[in-house]
């Protein structure tokens, strides 16, 4: 018979466990990948996207018939596969998310540098925040997906409203709510802070230390960048990606917030193995389970469980 004390503490034992099953949805952390992987990758030699890379971004829209089939729309970066090559935004759709068909009028913007994006749908309007050259963060917009007006470099300043310290603020993350826009950046992959602002005009950290930093494991031990924002049941689900200095190898991870400033981390991050190198995720609904895509430096898709 098991002692009153042991009992206590194999119960104690069991807390965080359930404590993290609690804040951390079975569908949220468990994946099995698409048989038909990878589903999107670079074009090839004698193609402007000859490769792909980094965040690219998918939405969903509603069949415009009740019989009818969404349209997965994929906005991704191609590049000519050197490092100094351009890199462009072009557009990919499909019915399924699955198979994938370029659009003819890639790539979408010749002559302007647009990396690591993600939209934010407002009404009948796209806002795009994305990486332009030596990674500065811009603001792009669109009605229809395919004609993007550049609406310049995201204006982000310290708590005391002096601009931030000059150089790269990339992987923005936009997110709208109660009339407040939400902004997370990071820098040089070293931590993500979080603006705001009520016109996209100006942009000012809630604190000028960061709200989510690298570590302590060693899969993001050094490095770390926030790919997507989800509200679900009340709490707020950060998707994100990191790595170890001087590794090849990217993970992909999860976090949950109540007030989007307090994180905790999934204890059985990465959510794939290291050495599947599976980086950029995007979590998406279909209307019968979770998809997560992850989108660097091919698009690979992952059912849940």
């Amino acid at each position: 018979m098991l002692s009153i004390r042991y009992f206590l503490a194999l119960c104690m034992g069991l807390l965080p466990i359930i404590a993290q099953a609690e804040q951390f949805p079975a569908q949220f952390v468990a994946f099995d990948p698409a048989p038909q992987n990878p589903v999107f990758v670079g074009a090839g030699s004698g193609h402007w996207d000859v490769k792909i890379r980094e965040r690219g971004w998918i939405l969903v829209d509603p069949p415009a018939t009740p019989d009818g089939q969404p349209l997965y729309r994929l906005w991704y970066t191609g590049y000519d596969g050197t490092r100094e090559g351009i890199k462009r935004l072009g557009l990919a759709t499909s019915s399924d998310g699955v198979q994938w068909t370029r659009h003819p009028r890639n790539p979408l913007i010749a002559d302007l540098w647009v990396e690591d994006m993600m939209i934010v749908r407002q009404a009948d309007t796209l806002f795009m925040f994305a990486e332009g050259r030596d990674d500065v963060a811009q603001l792009l917009k669109s009605t229809d997906g395919l004609l993007w007006e550049r609406l310049g470099p995201l204006d982000v300043r310290l708590t005391n409203g002096q601009p931030i310290v000059v150089g790269p603020y990339g992987t923005p993350v936009g997110y709208f709510e109660n009339d407040t826009w939400y902004l997370f950046y990071e820098r040089r992959d070293a931590g993500v802070w979080l603006a705001t602002s009520k016109d996209m005009r100006v942009w000012r950290n809630v604190q000028d230390e960061p709200v989510l930093v690298p570590g302590p494991a060693a899969h993001e031990q050094d490095l770390i960048a926030l790919n997507q924002l989800v509200k679900h049941q009340g709490r707020y689900y950060a998707f994100y990606h990191g790595s170890k200095s001087g590794s090849r190898l990217w993970s992909s991870n999860i976090a949950v917030s109540d007030d989007l400033r307090q994180w905790t981390k999934y204890e059985r991050n990465p959510l794939f193995p290291l050495a599947d190198n599976k980086s950029s995720p995007q979590l998406i609904p279909d209307g019968q389970r979770f998809r997560l895509y992850t989108l660097h430096d091919q698009v690979r898709l992952h059912f849940s469980r």
